[in-house]
């Protein structure tokens, strides 16, 4: 055996030993947790009082918690070591583990104590001698990479155990899984930068293609929670992602870092009860990613609170109810200055609407009365006139308005004039009523982009147009204000002993009354066993406590206006790369989109190196960048790759063929190395059609350039990129997105002429 080998044996050897007992300590801790779970279940279980309620489900939910993190860290519970100057070794992974003299086996990732690992460089290496790498195949040690930063610091026995190479580019050398991993053991300086940052005020990360953006702002969410979550236990984090299949694609980092209490969710899906994935049409994105649209809207809106042409009559019993136009206009003008939300205003409006009518119907059978004596005596005049209205008070106006709500008649009358409104049914409408948007759109905004058939489906556009009309609208919740009120002194009862508790029981913890309390509300509204998340995707006006947006470029101004409404604190990270901006409505500097709302109070974090493209790959994708966005640079490449990118002139039959020798050129197997073929919009049912339908796990996924936003391939087939660049105005940076997914290899598939931008390849 070698000295290399011999070293790498015994490296392999001492780091099995140590990782064997911190896997022994995380399944103490798990066995721990259960037994508690079931204890706490079995010693309550047939209890009904509310207190022992209250007293399980703290200590349930505190332990399911528990359980459900040591669970998810299974998978490369540690993957990091530093050495310091001192000879003192600390290991770091997932979660944080004590030994039995409770002193620290293992440092979480997010702890002060672990920073030295990501941020250490050769220049500055903060008083490291060594950074090692630990890879780990289920339980067991299975490769080491050193990296050295103070040979002369090191003993004799640990240099004749220094082995393997950087990892993250070992990482980077590895095949593709259809799912986005975790990169918690190779953050880089600068990504740890965006990771930690304070949780006040909006972060832009600025990006290119490959610099871990994404992957940062989901360490980020991590760290924050796991920072902060005193703070955002009780108010969650939301992440917005560009499309569903980005969404499925990073759905198990944030699990595997052990996260769970955050939504994720698309533009599409942000309005409860729609999931609309379909884009508008260029022009019709514009015009309703225009900020003008709150004012169309708004406008809209007003038309439906009427006053009626002449007097309002409304047909009852024989009987003709008859109020005045002045008056119905004037209970309008009253309704509108209280400046509530509609459907809460129009409570007002329908209160003394119904009084006006109780008076009319007061009137009108009085002149009944009055003709029928009339004709009854023959007599010209009366002893004595009736005076029914005068003769009133409050209690029989308020009897007959509710009596007179119950008339189906009175309530279409009532209806017709200020009508109770759904956001789908004001936009619904609105959008297809060609008169009403030229009366409702401002000067100057095309409104004709809007028009569309009655009951089409709901596009990712409509989104933020609903949720600005749920703003306007508001709900009767008069009666849930009243329970809330009621509940109050209730829920600060079950929060205090719901602390008392956890002291008692020896769990308390940081951060772990804030938990309490967060289960004492839970009872309160009814929301027993929901978590945060659960309840936050649930209510449209929830408020988070930090919000992550990735591919933030694609936003238009109506959907930061919905982003915004669910931040208050405007604690954000905004992510992406206004090179890559592929929507018409969508951002052309992170200025133009956010000043808006905070007023030039926002800083940028830029990320300049592309670990993930090959500098041959990016050297073409360079050349569509300086094309179709002169302004904005490409990130540096750090690696080169095994292939050069080509151009193949090849009918769209012979695709398949080509696809299959890219497989084989990647050593594709079930558990990785994926293909991605990505066309134009226009051209992915057709080219679908001509392989096996698969998702992001197959070895083959066919795409559509939006939906490849954020993800990367081992190879991939561009087909058609005259068709990508003609498909929109923004389709050059289309396909500069769609040239930048590749890890390994690129190959641009073309029927017609080559366009001159790729004259590269040609």
């Amino acid at each position: 055996m070698t000295n290399r080998q011999d070293g790498l044996a015994q490296a392999l050897d001492t780091e099995q030993r140590t990782v064997s007992r911190l896997y022994e300590r995380l399944d103490l801790a798990r066995e721990k947790a259960q037994r508690t779970l079931r204890e706490v279940y079995a010693s309550s279980a047939v209890s009904a009082t509310r207190q022992a309620r209250v007293e399980r489900e703290v200590l349930a939910s505190e332990q399911a918690r528990r359980l459900a993190q040591l669970n998810a860290v299974e998978r490369g519970l540690c993957f990091g070591r530093i050495d310091d100057g001192s000879g003192r070794s600390t290991y770091i992974g997932r979660i944080g583990l004590r030994d039995e003299s409770h002193e620290s086996v293992l440092i979480d990732w997010r702890a002060p104590a672990a920073r030295p690992f990501y941020v250490a460089t050769a220049t500055n290496p903060g008083g490291l001698v060594r950074r090692r790498h630990l890879h780990l195949k289920d339980r067991v040690v299975v490769g080491i990479d050193d990296e050295v930063f103070d040979l002369e610091g090191m003993s004799e026995g640990d240099r004749r155990t220094l082995v393997g190479e950087a990892a993250l580019l070992a990482a980077l050398r590895r095949g593709r899984t259809g799912r986005m991993g975790d990169v918690v053991a190779t953050i880089q300086t600068e990504q740890d930068r965006v990771i930690r940052a304070s949780l006040q005020g909006a972060l832009v990360v600025q990006g290119g293609p490959g610099t871990g953006k994404t992957v940062a702002a989901l360490h980020r969410a991590a760290y924050l929670l796991y920072t902060h979550r005193d703070t955002l236990e009780r108010r969650g984090v939301l992440v917005v992602g560009p499309n569903p299949m980005f969404l499925r694609y990073i759905g198990q980092v944030l699990p595997a870092l052990g996260e769970t209490q955050v939504v994720m969710t698309t533009v599409g899906e942000m309005f409860p009860g729609v999931r609309a994935s379909a884009a508008d049409a260029p022009r019709t994105a514009v015009v309703k990613g225009d900020p003008r649209m709150a004012g169309l809207v708004a406008a809209g809106l007003e038309l439906r609170r009427r006053a009626p042409d002449g007097e309002l009559v409304v047909e009852l019993d024989g009987l003709r109810l008859r109020v005045a136009h002045e008056t119905c206009a004037r209970l309008r003008e009253r309704a509108r200055a209280v400046r509530l939300p509609h459907n809460m205003a129009r409570k007002l409006y329908v209160t003394e609407l119904l009084k006006e009518l109780a008076r009319a119907e007061a009137r009108a059978l009085e002149e009944s009365l009055h003709i029928e004596e009339l004709v009854i005596e023959g007599e010209p005049e009366l002893s004595e006139p009736l005076d029914l209205e005068g003769d009133l008070d409050e209690l029989d106006i308020e009897l007959a308005s509710r009596r007179l709500w119950g008339e189906p008649a009175v309530r279409r009358a009532v209806d017709g004039l200020w009508p109770e409104l759904t956001p789908q049914s004001l936009i619904g409408d609105l959008l297809s009523d060609p008169g009403a948007l030229r009366e409702a759109a401002p000067p100057g905004l095309d409104w004709q982009a809007l028009v569309r058939e009655p009951g089409a489906a709901w596009t990712v556009g409509d989104v933020p147009l609903l949720d600005e009309a749920a703003e306007l609208l508001g709900e009767d919740d008069s009666a849930r204000r009243v329970a809330a009120r009621q509940a109050g002194e209730e829920v600060a009862e079950q929060q205090l002993y719901a602390r008392e508790v956890l002291i008692t029981t020896g769990v308390a913890e940081a951060g772990v009354f804030e938990r309490a309390d967060v289960l004492a509300e839970r009872h309160a509204d009814d929301g027993l066993g929901l978590t945060t998340a659960d309840r936050a995707a649930a209510d449209r006006s929830w408020a988070y406590g930090h919000v992550i947006v990735d591919e933030a470029q694609e936003l238009s101004p109506m959907a930061w206006r919905m982003i915004m409404r669910r931040v208050p604190a405007k604690s954000l990270t905004v992510v992406g790369d206004v090179a890559q901006t592929g929507s018409a409505a969508g951002a052309r500097s992170w200025g133009e989109v956010l000043d808006p709302f905070l007023a030039g109070r926002w800083r940028e974090e830029r990320l300049l190196v592309n670990y993930r493209t090959p500098v041959e790959i990016m050297t073409v994708a360079a050349d569509v960048l300086r094309a179709f966005a002169p302004g904005q640079e490409p990130p540096e490449s750090v690696r080169e790759g095994e292939a050069e990118p080509r151009a193949v002139h090849v009918p769209a039959e012979g695709l398949p063929e080509l696809v299959a020798g890219e497989l084989a050129a990647i050593g594709a197997g079930e558990e990785q190395g994926r293909v991605a073929v990505l066309t134009p919009d226009a051209a992915h049912e057709r080219v679908a059609r001509l392989f096996p339908r698969g998702d992001l796990d197959a070895p083959v996924v066919v795409l559509t350039v939006g939906q490849a936003k954020g993800l990367e391939f081992d190879a991939v087939v561009v087909v058609d990129p005259a068709g990508i660049i003609g498909q929109s105005p923004m389709g050059g940076q289309d396909l500069y997105v769609a040239m930048t997914r590749a890890t390994r290899r690129l190959t641009v598939a073309y029927e017609g002429d080559l366009p001159p931008v790729l004259s590269r390849l040609a």
